[in-house]
């Protein structure tokens, strides 16, 4: 009997057919070729018998999916259209999409894909990853190989040169520009999920740094760029990593007595951008991170950013044993450093710009061309923090803002100028979410 039962459920798994197939239902990532660039797609799509319902990167989805085959009609609110023709074959969906820009219908445009379901974060215990650096990027590109491949929740302890390309012995290792360590891939970490980043140490490793005596120009008025004009020289200035101080090595009459206690701070920090976009130079920043120089990115501190790749690839580099805001003169005290950081991955969020958070704030960058565009920005992601986390009203955040808004500007040394919007923990505490 028992052998005959399993020739009648094998004989009826093979007469159902559709009736066995897997199931639809579920989150994927659709990577579509456009014009050789990919594009990442989320694809969320609900499955009842053969109809199929859900979302294509936004739009509404209408279709079907029978004998292996999966057809549908996703409509935005504005008259554009992508229609799916597609075989789903091994857990994978490929296919095509024709697509029609509802700005010009008159030429729809037909693109490949592969879509994959979305991974699910990795089971097992944290590891530490000891990682020894031999490549250094100066590019945040999503092209570069990636140089290890980790898990939500692992450890890396490595090493970064500095602004310059120089490793600890002060052996020039790569072209100057802020060269960057990784890439990192993150396992499970998709696009318009937000990378999380603790910076768990950040460790001096040699005795020097270099820098410049100048201000650059954002900061000067005209007739102080009269009295600083032969500004801009290279400086050296000593490392004492018992006392953890810093001292010029060459002061002048005024500054023979200065010091400055070193706080040790990752310039660059960044996620790769979408390989459809040009790859910013790691002397940049904006919503991926990159080079935003801010003083406060130090031990203890968490970074937030939006992940626009698969795997995230996560760089970072450009340490700097203290730093001014703003970075004024166009270099910190620019060194290298041994770093350690966790990294881990919220699914299904991301900022509109990079977060930080540490013991005693919560902070919001803002970069642009200008300090009262990066203002804005700064604003409004914090507003947005606001809003999502905390569930605020417009006129509830504008009165956070009034009582508990603290500003700092980060940079002003290169294209882009940063602000940063800070909120204290203690006023938030006061908060119900």
């Amino acid at each position: 009997m028992k052998g005959l039962a399993v020739m009648v459920c094998l004989f009826g798994c093979v007469a159902s057919g559709i009736a066995q197939e897997q199931s639809l239902t579920g989150n994927w990532m659709a990577t579509v070729d456009f014009y050789g660039s990919p594009l990442y797609w989320k694809m969320e799509l609900k499955q009842d018998g053969e109809r199929i319902t859900g979302d294509f990167s936004g739009d509404k989805v209408e279709g079907t999916y029978a004998g292996g085959k999966l057809q549908f009609l996703a409509k935005d609110t504005h008259g554009g259209s992508e229609e799916l023709t597609a075989s789903v074959v091994n857990g994978q969906i490929s296919g095509t999409v024709i697509w029609i820009d509802s700005s010009d219908k008159e030429h729809p445009a037909t693109r490949t894909f592969l879509a994959e379901r979305v991974p699910v974060r990795p089971e097992g215990p944290a590891k530490t990853h000891e990682f020894v650096p031999t490549v250094f990027h100066r590019q945040f590109s999503a092209l570069n190989k990636p140089v290890l491949t980790i898990n939500p929740g692992d450890t890396i302890h490595t090493t970064t040169v500095d602004a310059g390309g120089a490793d600890a012995t002060g052996v020039r290792r790569s072209l100057g520009g802020n060269p960057e360590t990784g890439p990192f891939y993150i396992s499970s970490a998709m696009p318009g999920d937000t990378l999380v980043i603790h910076i768990k140490s950040l460790k001096l490793n040699r005795d020097y740094a270099i820098s410049t005596d100048g201000i650059v120009p954002r900061a000067q008025s005209q007739g102080m760029a009269v009295t600083m004009k032969d500004t801009g020289k290279g400086t050296k200035w000593k490392l004492d990593l018992t006392k953890g101080i810093a001292t010029p090595e060459n002061p002048g009459e005024h500054m023979k007595n200065y010091t400055v206690p070193v706080r040790p701070m990752l310039g660059c920090i960044a996620v790769a951008v979408r390989p459809s976009n040009a790859a910013p130079g790691t002397g940049d920043d904006g919503s991926y991170g990159g080079n935003m120089d801010f003083n406060e990115i130090t031990e203890g501190a968490t970074v937030y950013l939006p992940v626009m790749v698969p795997g995230a690839l996560l760089y970072f580099g450009d340490g700097h044993a203290v730093q001014g805001d703003g970075e004024t003169t166009g270099d910190a005290l620019e060194t290298s450093m041994d770093v350690t950081v966790t990294v881990d991955v919220i699914p299904g969020k991301r900022p509109m710009e990079p977060r930080i958070e540490n013991a005693t704030h919560i902070m919001a960058m803002g970069e642009n061309g200008s300090l009262d565009d990066a203002i804005k920005e700064a604003t409004e992601n914090m507003a947005s923090w606001l809003k999502d986390e905390y569930h605020l009203t417009p006129s509830e955040i504008g009165m956070v803002f009034g009582t508990a808004a603290e500003y700092r500007i980060s940079e002003v040394a290169d294209r882009n100028a940063g602000v940063v919007l800070k909120i204290s923990k203690e006023r938030l505490k006061g908060l119900s979410k």
